[in-house]
This record gives C-alpha cells, sequence and structure tokens, in this order.
C-alpha cells in the first residue's frame, strides 16, 4: 500500500473528519484526542501504536485500514466492521469503549483486552480471542460462533452466553455467576 503521508508522534485534538477528510497514509505513535470519524471512509490507512482517546467512530469504514498496536481509551465505536481491516500485524486493546454492533469476524486477534466496554450484540463468529480478557465488560447478545476462546479471562464478564458445543473453550476462565451463561441454550433453571 502506498502511503500518501506520514505523521510521526503527532496530536490530532478535537478535529472533526466528518468535515476534514482525514489524510491517507501512515500515522506512526500518534495521538487523536476527542475526534469525530462518524460515518467517515478511514480506509486504507495505517495507524501504528497510535492512541485514540474520548473519540467517536461509530459506523466508520475501515476497509484495508491496519491499527498496529493501536489503544482506544473512551472511544465510541458503534458498528464498527473490524473484520474489514487489513488483519496483518492486528492489535488493538480497547479500554472504556462501546463496541456495540461491531464485527471482529474471522480475526486472528490473540490477547487482546476489553475493559470496562459494552460489547452489546458484538458479532465474533470464527474470531481467535485465545488467551483475550473481558474486564468487567457486558457482553449482552454478544455472538460467539465457531470461536476460538481458549484460555480468555471471562471471569468479571457480565451478561455472558456462549455455547460451549460450537466454541473451543480449553483454559477459559469464568466466574460462578457467569457460568451459567454456558448453560443457556438448555433453558434450565439453577438454584
Amino acid at each position: 500500500m502506498r502511503s500518501d503521508y506520514y505523521f510521526d508522534s503527532e496530536t490530532f485534538q478535537k478535529i472533526n473528519f466528518t468535515e476534514t477528510k482525514i489524510q491517507k497514509g501512515e500515522y506512526d505513535h500518534c495521538t487523536f484526542k476527542e475526534c469525530d470519524f462518524s460515518e467517515t471512509h478511514a480506509s486504507n490507512i495505517q495507524f501504528i501504536e497510535c492512541k485514540f482517546i474520548d473519540c467517536n467512530f461509530s459506523n466508520t469504514i475501515v476497509k484495508n485500514s491496519a491499527f498496529k498496536d493501536v489503544d482506544f481509551l473512551k472511544c465510541k465505536l458503534l458498528g464498527v466492521k473490524f473484520h474489514e481491516a487489513d488483519p496483518f500485524l492486528l492489535k488493538m486493546k480497547f479500554n472504556h469503549c462501546q463496541l456495540s454492533f461491531s464485527s471482529f469476524q474471522e480475526l486472528k486477534i490473540p490477547m487482546t483486552l476489553f475493559e470496562n466496554c459494552i460489547l452489546e450484540e458484538v458479532f465474533f463468529g470464527f474470531t481467535d480471542l485465545s488467551r483475550s480478557i473481558f474486564a468487567n465488560s457486558n457482553l449482552k447478545n454478544a455472538i460467539f460462533e465457531n470461536t476460538n476462546l481458549e484460555k480468555v479471562d471471562f471471569r468479571t464478564a457480565k451478561n455472558l452466553k456462549i455455547d460451549p458445543d460450537i466454541n473451543r473453550l480449553k483454559g477459559a476462565k469464568f466466574s460462578l455467576e457467569n457460568a451459567i451463561g454456558l448453560l443457556d441454550k438448555y433453558k434450565i433453571t439453577i438454584g
């Protein structure tokens, strides 16, 4: 991919990319604070070791964009199709983010941290999430289908429902409270 622009260690603050088009290129060690990317085309961009703080990415198109060691803090990422991003060296961390209705379908994102996140109706079909952590995160109606969840830490996750027959769960960690979500498909009452 040819980069038109190169940005190194720059800070972009309070930019509304719905009005000012983001420059295609490579952003290396950059910080984006309180920027609005909602419903924009942020495709074919390289984000390398970047931080996004208090940004709105809702319904942003990220086709072929690279997220290599990227941190999202307090960001709104509703409906983002991360499965369309460049999968090469894809590594992200989410803290206090709202990711509802997003998709991570068929991605290899082991060791991903989702901390204090809202992940309602997120699609994790055929995703490798092995050794990931869902700390204090709400997984209401999240879909896990043919997903590698080996050694994933769900101990503090909320509203968890996972079908153990169609997902790989070896070594996954659950609290007693959220382990009940493994039995949901059987429609049984416990307690």
